[in-house]
């Protein structure tokens, strides 16, 4: 699987976890260049709190673009420290 944004791969990877329908890259399969860390957070009753990045590409942010879990519930353990994509980021084999 890879994780495109503004005609550039994010993340690539042939051992992502799908949860509810979001592949999950791991650790290190991101590339770090593109990934700043964001002060947002969220929960999810049976995940945990997930944290986010800001994807930068080429000057442009793309706004908590990335999450994950870095403390997951027992439920959700297989995802630890994985990383998932949306608001407009392309994940496609």
């Amino acid at each position: 699987m890879k994780a495109t944004w503004n005609n550039e791969d994010i993340a690539e990877s042939d051992k992502t976890v799908v949860v509810e329908g979001n592949h999950y890259f791991p650790p290190d399969s991101i590339n770090r260049d593109y990934f700043q860390e964001s002060n947002t957070h969220t929960t999810c009753p049976w995940k945990g709190e997930a944290s986010y990045y800001n994807v930068v590409v080429n000057g442009q942010v793309n706004k908590d673009a990335a999450w994950y879990y870095p403390e997951p519930k027992d439920a959700a353990a297989e995802i630890k420290n994985h990383v998932a994509f949306w608001r407009g980021v392309k994940v496609e084999e």
